[in-house]
């Protein structure tokens, strides 16, 4: 019994803290001008920018006078109205669409959309498939016709013919006559989903009932199932076959003449740029992008991946292009799914697996809703609906134009909606016919409205979300704003610059430096002409000319102003005029020729143009911070700043 009051002490205590915690987060920590900041908004983002710092009391009140800032210039561009431009509400409407499409879709299925995909991935499907076409909006008489024309051909290869020679009989996919059918191997996102869908579901030997698909009915029978083979990085030297007498001989033997000079050692690269044929690869030593199953001809796939370690060279090889020697540069097998879950999810919403995530989040938003949708009002009114429909006209009567198809949250939506909709378009190309055209386009219409329903709510929904567009909103104005007040005018006021440079010269000092002519030998006998031609009053370009008359690698001379910052060497030089001793410096052996040393001074304005603009962009920052924080009153509330700590 004592036992129970603790646990239900303890679980009141957290639900106290609970709601304090809510409460605190809804506190304001803020007010500048009569307008009150959160905690919550204010915790969002210091955490952000200090997430492996420990909180004090010093870092709140530093990353509040930044905050304060920072809110003070949003007020500032709200109050010029930089919210209200089409140009700033375009932009924000961009990153808005971005930012929510997260948000639009079943997350638990994408989840497992994509932990789907990562497993056939790991596996192979060598598959024949027979095509019967018809249009996704064929009627539903075209579509019975095409599926037992499927059905059809089915059976006879279940009663025992071979499967090839039906698909060169039925399949209406062009390549059938030559293949019969044969796909080869494939792997998860190389075919369309549905079809890949039940190319993984049937067994090896068998043969799958009629798959729908946007290109028609397929038969699917399944030939082998393998391991993936991974990704492979190769070059090849590509010898192709010249239609002259004896062509084929000549190419093959040409073929195997390089590949007895790679394998006897002489480079690769060297050979694809002297030999390959293939003008997009023999420049970069004939190599490829990685590639894996199902992304080159069958016989180069497979003789790439014989070769079995990197270096590896194949014997030629011939496919439809001509003749091929491979060398194997690289080799991987697919990472973790955390490491490939961002791949992942960008192909997944990139395929059909995407039409499937939102069918789900379609269908619970109607339960969340309580959408209805009313059928017969739209049989009623796509039964008025001739093929003026596809030019904008559409004869409804008042009365029908009110009735409502269907409702989200119960809010009402008429006729009148899809009405506009319709009737604004023209000259829509279809197959439906105008009855089928309305009842498609009407669900279409319901179902976006109930997407745009949900989009509308996300702010109120999701916090996260409601912080991220703020963020967002309040970036853009800040960057613009400060951009016209500091950025672009510390470059473009030229006069400001000049007036800044000149009252502030003892920030733009040079040290001191030296003007200096640097020999650099290859090593102390090459030092000892050179120091000679120099005495003896040779130019430079004289020099130069004698010391590398046989290698260029000899002698490099560099001459400048430079402070000892600029170069390390000068570190070893005496600070004087005249010439060094010997200075040994990474493996060389280096003389300078002081000609003169230039006491510390203040730079001229075009040698500091680039600092200036800095340091003025700094003071009209902190300039434009007092004009602003003189302007606006602001009151932190300590306490609850200090209860993120």
């Amino acid at each position: 019994m004592k036992l129970l009051n603790r646990i239900a002490i303890l679980v009141a205590i957290t639900l106290m803290s609970l709601n304090i915690n809510a409460q605190n987060k809804n506190a304001t920590v803020l007010t500048i001008a009569g307008d009150n900041i959160s905690l919550e908004e204010f915790e969002n983002i210091f955490r952000k920018n200090n997430r492996d710092s420990v909180i004090t009391q010093a870092s709140l009140d530093e990353y509040m006078e930044l905050f304060i800032n920072f809110k003070m210039k949003v007020k500032e561009a709200m109050s010029l109205g930089m919210d209200t431009i089409t140009k700033f509400k375009t932009e924000l409407a961009g990153y808005r669409t971005t930012l929510a499409r997260p948000y639009l879709t079943d997350s638990d299925m994408l989840n497992d959309m994509m932990k789907e995909a990562y497993e056939r991935l790991q596996q192979e499907v060598n598959a024949s498939h027979i095509l019967i076409k018809c249009e996704p909006n064929a009627s539903p008489e075209d579509s019975l016709r095409a599926y037992n024309k499927a059905m059809e051909a089915r059976k006879k290869i279940l009663a025992g013919e071979p499967f090839g020679q039906v698909a060169k009989a039925y399949s209406e996919d062009p390549s059938a006559k030559d293949n019969g059918g044969d796909l080869g191997f494939f792997t998860a996102f190389q075919m369309v989903y549905q079809f890949e869908d039940a190319a993984y579901a049937t067994k090896v030997g068998e043969v799958s009932m009629p798959v729908r698909t946007r290109y028609g009915y397929h038969i699917i029978k399944v030939n082998e199932k393998r391991p993936s083979r991974g990704e492979i990085h190769v070059a090849h030297i590509m010898v192709k076959e010249k239609k002259e007498p004896n062509g084929a001989e000549n190419a093959k033997a040409r073929a195997t003449e390089i590949y007895e000079k790679a394998k006897a050692g002489e480079d690769f690269k060297d050979l694809a740029s002297k030999y390959s044929d293939d003008g997009s690869t023999s420049k970069t030593g004939g190599e490829l992008p990685w590639f894996g199953t199902n992304k080159m001809v069958g016989e180069f796939e497979d003789a790439a991946f014989a070769l079995q370690k990197d270096g590896d060279v194949s014997e030629p090889v011939k496919t439809s292009y001509g003749w091929h020697i491979i060398k194997r540069l690289g080799y991987r097998t697919m990472g973790s799914f955390e490491e490939v879950e961002k791949d992942m999810k960008s192909r997944v919403s990139r395929d059909g697996r995407s039409e499937k995530t939102r069918n789900s989040f379609i269908n619970k938003l109607k339960v969340d809703y309580k959408y209805t949708y009313n059928q017969k009002v739209v049989d009623a009114i796509a039964a008025k609906a001739d093929t003026g429909i596809f030019m904008g006209k559409w004869n409804l009567s008042s009365k029908e134009l009110k009735q409502v198809f269907f409702t989200v949250d119960g809010n009402k939506h008429t006729v009148q909606e899809l009405y506009n909709q319709l009737t604004d378009r023209a000259k829509i190309r279809t197959k439906f016919t105008p009855a089928e055209y309305v009842k498609d386009e009407a669900n279409h219409f319901a179902e976006l409205m109930l997407l745009d329903y949900e989009d509308s709510k996300l702010e109120s929904k999701y916090s996260a979300f409601r912080l991220l567009m703020n963020e967002y909103r309040e970036g853009i104005l800040l960057f613009e704003l400060t951009n016209d007040k500091v950025w672009k005018k510390a470059v473009s006021d030229s006069v400001g610059l000049e007036k800044y440079y000149s009252e502030h010269k003892d920030k733009f000092m040079w040290a001191q430096r030296k003007d200096v002519v640097f020999y650099t030998c290859a090593n102390s006998a090459i030092a000892k002409d050179v120091r000679s031609m120099i005495n003896d009053g040779m130019s430079n370009s004289e020099i130069a000319a004698a010391i590398n008359k046989d290698t260029q690698l000899n002698l490099q001379i560099e001459e400048g102003v430079y402070t000892d910052e600029d170069k390390d060497i000068l570190a070893n030089v005496p600070n004087k005029t005249g010439m060094s001793m010997d200075i040994p410096y990474n493996g060389q052996v280096v003389i300078a020729v002081v000609k003169e040393i230039l006491p510390p001074g203040p730079k001229k304005f075009s040698e500091c143009r680039g600092l200036v603009a800095a340091e003025y962009q700094t003071y009209l920052e902190n300039e434009w911070i007092k004009e602003l924080r003189s302007k606006y009153t602001f009151k932190v509330n300590k306490e609850v700043l200090y209860s993120i700590k």
